[in-house]
This record gives structure tokens, C-alpha cells and sequence, in this order.
């Protein structure tokens, strides 16, 4: 899938600190008068400024994505890897660090069936057997004088003995500012579409966090996502619908959510165990991209939680409701 375009998704996202947060730069310098332990740092609009790391991001949104998986699926991978047509398909989330998750791999050089075969969070954000459809940038400040910076100082305690174990030590963390950075999700279906906003849910009130000490309340951030896009590049509008170029398939209301393998043949979706009817029903209306090529969904601050979030999420329901019922 990963040499046709079908659709993607694109979130405006901004970042807010809610309280202190530290994405560590992983090395030291040699000036004695910074901290021990920098935020990382880099030049953006004429100036040196901190950021968050676009991979640090996306590791912190897979690590949750995985954990709501496990929880309502399993963290083994199933013996029946390959159900049939019409059957539920196993939900599970494998561990990356694991070689023998991906045994399986070693044994098919299919790709369409690595890919039927991949755990649910394999598909959304890559393996070393599949590309991720993930991909988010890294998330500079909006304006870098309303970021700001302070240090801190802390010590690690011996949990045998009671007594330190290392420091004392500073560090720097980030307490105001706003931090911009996109989403892009292409060839993703809806139940993949729903699982991010579930993650960007969580991540917005407080369930999970980012960078250094996580677990001493450090990191919690504010999600705003200012803007969303569904672009459909291979479609043009002709009236109402939706039509797919070059291609046979029944149009759709130029207000649907679609995934991907309702752009697929039959045969081939089923190769690649994308969900049949895999559309939704918003209530925005397509339009035109540039150059006349192209269908684009575009939802505000205020629509996007109830009317692309909430679409999707019930796709993401109906898949674990026919686990119950298988």
C-alpha cells in the first residue's frame, strides 16, 4: 500500500506545557555553567531555541497506543493469524524489542500477508518488516519569546538504603509556551484514525506524559489541535460524490470519512485484511484541492472532536464488539 496514495489525514497540533517538562538532549557539554541535563535544543526562525523532538513524540503516542491494545486486545500474537473472510480479526499489540514477535516474517515473503499478519499497532506505526504510516515533525515554538526556561535541582534516592544514590544535580525544564507540530496518517483506516484520537485524548488530560520523569508529575502537556484534513488525492468531485479516477467503484457523498481499503477491489482488500465498509458520514463538505486534482475534508478547532474523532472511534468500537461476539 505504501507505493499508492489513497487518502491522508493531517492534525495542526499544538503543545502546551502544563507544568514542568524535559526532553533530555542525551549528552553533556563541556560549559560548567549549563545544567546537567539540557533540554534539547536547535536553531528555528533566526534563533536557537528548545523543541520536542518529533521522534520523542511519536514514541510517547505508540508506547500508549500499544498499552490500549493490550488492554482491550492481548500482547501475544494469536496462533490463528489469518482468519477468514468474515471473522473476527485478532486485535494485539507485539513488543518491538522482541525478535521472536516476528518470526512469522522470516517464513512469508508476501508482504500483503506480513502486513495481514502485523499486530494492530505494527500497521499504524511501522516494524522491521513494515513501513510506518505515522509520521509526525518536530514541534517548534510559535513564539520563542514567550517560551520559558528554569532550572531545577534533584537527587536519586537508594531504594535499599534510603540514602542518595546520585546528585545532587540540576536540569532544565520548560514551563511556558506553545510548541507547533503536525500529524500526517496516510493509507490509514478508520479504526487506525480512531486509536490516535483516543492516544491525543489521553495525552490532552493528563494519562500519560512526555520526556524526563514522567512519573513524578513532569511532562503532562496540553493538546490543541487547531485544524484537521482528510485529502482523498486520487478522487474529484462531481456534484455531490466523490469519485475515484480511473476506477470502478460506486462514488460517495462528498461528506464521507473513508479508509483506505474502500478504495480497493474486493480481492486485494481482502489481502491486506482492511475492513470492509470502512466509511462514515460527517457533516463537512468536500472541496477541490489545488489544480483541480483532489478531494479535501478540512474541520475547524470546534468540529473536530464530534464530527472526525467520534466517526472514527465508533469504527474503532465496532472492531472490538466483533471480537465479543466471535
Amino acid at each position: 500500500m505504501h507505493k499508492r496514495f489513497v487518502n491522508q489525514c493531517t492534525l495542526d497540533i499544538r503543545l502546551i506545557p502544563k507544568g514542568p517538562v524535559l526532553i533530555k538532549s542525551g549528552k553533556e557539554g563541556a560549559d560548567p555553567t549549563k545544567p546537567d541535563m539540557e533540554f534539547v535544543e536547535t536553531y528555528h526562525a533566526g534563533g536557537r531555541s528548545i523543541y520536542f523532538p518529533g521522534s520523542s513524540l511519536k514514541g510517547a503516542i505508540r508506547a500508549h497506543a500499544e498499552r490500549i491494545v493490550r488492554t482491550i486486545g492481548s500482547d501475544r500474537r494469536p496462533t490463528n493469524l489469518d482468519p477468514a473472510e468474515g471473522e473476527a480479526r485478532p486485535l494485539w499489540a507485539s513488543d518491538p524489542l522482541k525478535k521472536e514477535t516476528y518470526k512469522y516474517i522470516e517464513k512469508e515473503p508476501d508482504a500483503q500477508k506480513v502486513y495481514r499478519w502485523s499486530s494492530f499497532t505494527d500497521q499504524l506505526f511501522g516494524s522491521v518488516a513494515i513501513a510506518s504510516r505515522l509520521r509526525i515533525e518536530d514541534a517548534y515554538p510559535i513564539d520563542i519569546a514567550k517560551v520559558k526556561t528554569e532550572e531545577r535541582n534533584g537527587v536519586a534516592i537508594d531504594r535499599v538504603f534510603g540514602s542518595v544514590a546520585v546528585g545532587p544535580f540540576n536540569y532544565q525544564v520548560c514551563t511556558a509556551g506553545e510548541f507547533q507540530t503536525k500529524i500526517h496518517l496516510k493509507n490509514f483506516t478508520l479504526e487506525q484514525l480512531g486509536l490516535l484520537g483516543l492516544v491525543l485524548r489521553d495525552l490532552n488530560d493528563g494519562w500519560f506524559g512526555l520526556g524526563f520523569a514522567k512519573s513524578r508529575g513532569m511532562g503532562l502537556v496540553e493538546v490543541r489541535i487547531a485544524k484537521a484534513t482528510v485529502d482523498y488525492p486520487g478522487c474529484v468531485l462531481k456534484g455531490e460524490q466523490i469519485s475515484l479516477l480511473g476506477s470502478q467503484l460506486q462514488p460517495w457523498s462528498n461528506k464521507a470519512l473513508i479508509g483506505a481499503g474502500v478504495f480497493l477491489p474486493d480481492a486485494e482488500r481482502q489481502k491486506y485484511g482492511f475492513p470492509a465498509n470502512d466509511i462514515r458520514e460527517t457533516t463537512v463538505i468536500g472541496q477541490s484541492m489545488d489544480y483541480g486534482l483532489g478531494v479535501q475534508l478540512t474541520w475547524d478547532e470546534t468540529q473536530i472532536g464530534s464530527d472526525l474523532f467520534t466517526p472514527a472511534v465508533t469504527a474503532w468500537k465496532d472492531r472490538l464488539m466483533e471480537g465479543v461476539a466471535s
